[in-house]
């Protein structure tokens, strides 16, 4: 059930902050033994899960095998990916996409792709007649999907489910400041016992007591210039997680999608990969094709190769953009398989059964974050990280399409399994200390906000982005380092708002990219350094680890 957080009680079982996929899988699978509290600091959808549009790997087709789906989700890891998560993540996915069908997650059928539309909730929904699509690095069809909105579809058939059950409260309007801990009385260890919340509405920050904390709070693409994410994708709990003292990897590895539809009124739109795994050429603005330059694979290259081969060309040639061209397939194939692209790019008087769309690569996911186990379990206790705010070993150097949503529901899963054993021996602490506001002021000088989030944004995109050097990096170094000094002045002296608590964690953030783009020494993946283009033989997460207070 939707309440303010005036109304909700300042304790809980679990305490799950974010409502994309993750936690309200999470919430879904927890409510059954706990009392569960999901917070998000805007609308409910407002995270990268609503806007998703491809889908989620698995192995359900005859002719495809666990084994290929690991060994493809290897290579487009360039030998970062840890084969025991891989594994363990794969060999879950049919169940996690039978689960999903019992939710009611209307996923597009074999005949209802060729009839435009999803397959009605109502009716028993066998696994072998889902519709599978291919996309980039996949060597099957293996995306399960619904049509071309599939986050929208699973978001909504999630949130539903959670709106009734009795356990589970969804608040609105509550950001996130930090997480508490104390030591632990038995092992002095760390130990995560609720978190400081701003109510937006009252505008006064709130203690609210857990017996376990989940961050599910996404990723950090938003430190870049040119995104797909939404506006709240400030690696809120990546941030929280590393000042409550937990250790972060592979923050250097943010993936740029190779194609964000390019035009001055369009805010980060995305051009699902499945376009091209249904036959779009990616084409220079003279019509000419330019993937067989970079991979055989063409167009189905892992995205890395295929946005730094378009990062390449609009830099050789100065276009502002590439074309996405998919005019060859029937109109009719084109707006049954992708409507929500076709409604949108004919918002804009594209119309893509005719028209080739503009694209650009834009940063659209946090390979790297908070470590964890394939239980989402932090390096503090009753913690838990899931989705991409966390870092799991599954990604490796470079994501393969779709297999995003489908670690939101495996580590969810695992999640829920690990806190139903803790439940019964972690109480509840007796009390929090109260948020103290004695000695801060109103700001009235909320521009120094909105500048330095552009700023910080602007040198990512310049210095940090698909191409890097050592100099760059050095350049991007010293002036996140001055920010943050800044931030940090104005944040201790003002009233805490969601903008500049979302810019202290942004801040945060994108020195931890940077701080761990500088230790890479070599290119691999999604990093690629012009300093060091050679891959190493020996593949090692970069693992930064905060200083004990």
């Amino acid at each position: 059930m939707n309440q303010s957080l005036a109304e909700h009680g300042k304790e809980t079982d679990i305490l799950i902050i974010g409502s994309g996929a993750a936690g309200l899988t999470l919430a879904l699978r927890a409510a059954d033994f706990a009392r569960v509290t999901v917070l998000s600091k805007g609308d409910l959808r407002e995270g990268a899960t609503f806007y998703a549009q491809g889908g989620i790997a698995a192995v359900l087709d005859e002719a495809d095998s666990i084994d290929s789906h690991v060994e493809d989700t290897l290579t487009a890891g360039v030998g970062l990916c840890h084969r025991d998560v891989v594994q363990h993540m794969v060999a879950r996915s049919a169940s996690v996409v039978s689960w999903l069908v019992d939710q009611g997650v209307p996923f597009t059928t074999r005949g209802a792709s060729e009839s435009n539309g999803p397959a009605s909730s109502h009716d028993p929904l066998d696994l072998s007649s889902l519709h599978l699509t291919q996309e980039g690095g996949h060597s099957h069809r293996r995306i399960i999907h619904a049509t071309d909105a599939t986050g929208k579809a699973v978001f909504e058939a999630l949130q539903r489910q959670a709106a009734r059950h009795p356990n589970i409260t969804l608040l609105e309007g509550c950001t996130a400041v930090d997480l508490v801990t104390r030591p632990s009385s038995s092992t002095g260890e760390r130990v995560c016992v609720g978190v400081y919340v701003l109510n937006q509405q009252s505008a006064r920050v709130e203690a609210i007591r857990a017996r376990f904390v989940a961050l599910a709070t996404g990723g950090a693409s938003k430190a870049y210039l040119y995104t797909t994410n939404p506006d709240g994708a400030s690696g809120d709990g990546i941030a929280m997680a590393w000042r409550a003292g937990c250790r972060v990897a592979n923050m250097e590895f943010n993936q740029f999608h190779p194609t964000c539809l390019y035009h001055p009124h369009a805010k980060s739109f995305l051009i699902t990969e499945a376009l091209r795994g249904e036959g779009a050429h990616l084409e220079l603005p003279d019509g000419s094709r330019f993937m067989d330059k970079f991979d055989q694979r063409l167009e189905l290259a892992p995205r890395d190769i295929v946005a730094r081969a378009i990062d390449h060309e609009m830099k050789r040639l100065g276009c502002d953009c590439v074309y996405l061209n998919i005019t060859h397939k029937p109109a009719s194939f084109v707006r049954e398989h992708f409507p929500t692209i076709y409604r949108r790019c004919l918002d804009f008087g594209i119309d893509i059964t005719t028209d080739r769309i503009p694209v650009v690569p834009a940063a659209h996911y946090t390979c790297g974050g908070v470590m964890v186990n394939t239980a989402g379990e932090t390096d503090i206790a009753n913690l838990y990280a899931i989705g991409e705010t966390s870092f799991s070993g599954l990604h490796g150097a470079n994501r393969m399409a779709s297999n995003s949503l489908l670690e939101c529901f495996v580590v969810a899963f695992g999640a829920a399994d690990s806190i139903r054993d803790k439940l019964p021996e972690t109480a509840l602490v007796d009390d929090i200390a109260q948020w103290d506001e004695s000695r801060v002021t109103d700001s009235d000088d909320e521009v120094l906000v909105s500048h330095d989030w552009d700023e910080i944004r602007r040198f990512m995109w310049d210095f940090v982005g698909i191409v890097r050097t050592t100099k760059r990096l050095q350049r991007a170094e010293s002036r996140i380092r001055l920010l943050r000094e800044e931030i940090r002045d104005y944040y201790i002296r003002h009233r805490v708002t969601n903008d500049n608590l979302e810019l202290r964690n942004l801040a945060l953030v994108s020195e931890l990219i940077i701080n761990s783009a500088l230790q890479r020494k070599e290119s691999r993946g999604l990093h690629y350094t012009l300093d060091y283009p050679d891959q190493l033989d020996a593949a090692a997460d970069t693992v930064l680890t905060p200083q004990k207070k």
